[in-house]
């Protein structure tokens, strides 16, 4: 279930600003990306799930379907499989 692929912070915020609908220069991305720079305990739930997301994504872990999909759900993620 490895995946191979590179995601920048651009990315994400592309992500955010999709789901919600707005472009990276509209007053919401720009205010979420403004609080995320600014917030100490956001920067540290980010790199929390950053941190996740990379040992996830860097070792072949063998887990259950039921489980991957757990995970997905948890983190608001859909399988892009």
């Amino acid at each position: 279930m490895k995946k191979d692929y590179k995601i920048t912070c651009k990315d994400v915020m592309n992500h955010i600003c999709d789901t919600l609908g707005e472009d990276l220069n509209s007053p919401t991305c720009t205010t979420l990306k403004s609080h995320l720079d600014s917030c100490e305990s956001c920067q540290k739930y980010y790199k929390s799930i950053s941190h996740t997301i990379l040992v996830y994504k860097k070792d072949e872990w063998e887990i259950s379907s039921d489980t991957h999909n757990k995970l997905l759900d948890f983190l608001g993620l859909e399988d892009c499989d």
